[in-house]
C-alpha cells in the first residue's frame, strides 16, 4: 500500500498525550444503558464509546443485538457527552444506516475479516466516504487474510484506517479466550509502521482479571491504543459479561498503565530497547508453553510404554530426533552444539517424565498408601 503515512494522519488529528482509548458496552442493550455508561466515560481518557449493535453470535437463540434502534443511542451519545462513536459492521446494509446516522468509526470484525467476498462487499459500500474504519484480525491466525482485507479497503478509495488485534481461535484451552499470537501484529508492525494498531485485550482475555496486563503488553509492544469492553453492571451484560470492566475500573486502569508518551524521537535507543524486550518475554512465554505440551506427550508415552513393559530409552528413536533437529537448526543459522545442549536437556527431562510414570505404575497397593 502506497503512503501508508497518511492511514496515521487521522490518529494524529486527536492530537492525545497518551494512547488512544476506545471503550463501552460489547452490545447496546437500553437506550438508559448506553447513556448511563457514556456518561460514566465522559472527562477521562476515553475518546470513542464503543456499542455493538449487530452481534454476530456463534449459535444462534443467543442475543443479536439491538439492531439499528442503537444508532439512535449513538447519536445521542456523541450530543450528550461529545464523544465519538464507533459500531461494528458486517454488510452493505449496516454501513448505509451507520453512514446515515453519521457514526463516527466503523469496525470489521473477526468473523467477517475472515470472508473476503463481505470485505469487499462493505469496502463497495464505503467507497467515497472519510470515515475512520478499523479492521479486526481474521479469526484465524492468517496474516495475509488480516492484510488482504485492509488492501481490499484501501483500493476502494478507504484512506483512514486502522486495525485491531483482538486474538485469534484455537481448539487448545488455554487461560485466553483468543491466544494472543502476539508475532502476527508484531509482524505486521514491521511491514506497517504507519497503520495504527490498536489491542483489544477484553475479546483476548474473555475474562477481566487479565485485561490490565495483556493492556500494558500491549503498551509495551508500541500499540497505538487499547479498545476495551466497559458496562456499569458487567455481570449483567447481555453477552461478554465475564469479560467486561465497570467505568471505574478502567479509569484506574487507566492511571496505572505505564503509557508511552509519543516523542520527536520515538524510535530511540530505550524504546526499541524495551520493545524487543517485550517481544522477547512473548516468545519465552510460547517456548513454556510449547514444552509443556511436549513434556504432556512424553507421559502419555511413558504410560504406554509401562503399560507394554517396554524400555524407556530408545536409542534409535534419540538418535532420530537429535539428527533432524541439528539439520534443521544449522539451517536456521543455530549452531550444532546448541542444538544438542538444548535437546539433551529436553530428552532428559521427557526421560525424568517417564521414569516417574514407570516407577508409580510398578508401586503396589501398599506402597501408594
Amino acid at each position: 500500500m502506497e503512503n501508508s503515512k497518511q492511514m496515521r494522519n487521522w490518529l494524529d488529528n486527536f492530537n492525545l498525550p497518551h494512547p488512544l482509548v476506545i471503550a463501552g458496552p460489547c452490545s447496546a442493550e437500553t437506550q438508559q444503558q448506553v447513556l448511563k455508561i457514556a456518561h460514566q466515560l465522559k472527562d477521562t481518557d476515553v475518546s470513542i464509546f464503543r456499542a455493538g449493535v449487530w452481534k454476530p453470535r456463534t449459535r444462534p437463540g443467543n442475543f443479536e443485538g439491538v439492531g439499528a434502534i442503537g444508532l439512535k443511542w449513538l447519536q445521542k451519545v456523541k450530543e450528550e457527552t461529545q464523544l465519538l462513536t464507533t459500531t461494528e459492521v458486517a454488510n452493505k446494509h449496516h454501513v448505509d444506516l451507520a453512514l446515515e446516522h453519521d457514526i463516527d468509526i466503523l469496525w470489521i470484525g473477526a468473523r467477517t475479516t475472515v470472508n473476503p467476498f463481505m470485505v469487499q462487499e462493505i469496502a463497495d459500500a464505503l467507497r467515497g466516504t472519510e470515515k475512520i474504519v478499523l479492521l479486526k484480525n481474521p479469526i484465524n491466525p492468517d496474516i495475509s487474510l488480516w492484510l488482504g482485507g485492509l488492501e481490499r479497503l484501501y483500493a476502494a478509495g478507504v484512506k483512514n484506517l486502522g486495525l485491531i488485534h483482538r486474538g485469534f481461535s484455537t481448539y487448545d484451552k488455554t487461560k485466553y479466550r483468543n491466544i494472543p499470537e502476539w508475532q502476527i501484529p508484531i509482524e505486521v508492525q514491521k511491514r506497517f509502521p504507519d497503520i495504527p494498531l490498536i489491542c483489544d485485550p477484553s475479546h483476548i482475555a474473555g475474562r477481566r482479571d487479565l485485561i490490565f496486563s495483556l493492556s500494558q503488553l500491549a503498551l509495551d509492544l508500541n500499540f497505538d491504543g487499547l479498545m476495551i469492553e466497559s458496562h456499569w453492571d458487567p455481570d449483567n451484560a447481555w453477552s461478554d459479561a465475564k469479560q467486561q470492566i465497570t467505568p471505574q475500573t478502567l479509569v484506574r486502569y487507566m492511571k496505572d498503565l505505564k503509557m508511552k508518551i509519543p516523542t520527536f524521537d520515538e524510535k530511540d535507543y530505550r524504546t526499541e530497547l524495551e520493545k524487543m524486550r517485550a517481544e522477547i518475554n512473548i516468545i519465552d512465554q510460547q517456548l513454556i508453553g510449547i514444552l509443556d505440551k511436549r513434556m504432556e506427550v512424553a507421559n502419555r508415552i511413558g504410560q504406554l510404554k509401562s503399560d507394554n513393559n517396554v524400555a524407556i530409552l530408545q536409542a534409535r528413536r534419540w538418535n532420530e530426533i537429535l539428527g533432524n533437529m541439528i539439520s534443521e537448526g544449522v539451517e536456521k543459522g543455530l549452531s550444532k552444539e546448541f542444538i544438542m545442549k538444548v535437546y539433551k536437556a529436553i530428552h532428559q527431562e521427557s526421560i525424568n517424565h517417564q521414569r516417574k510414570i514407570v516407577n508409580q505404575n510398578n508401586q503396589s497397593p501398599k506402597d501408594q498408601k
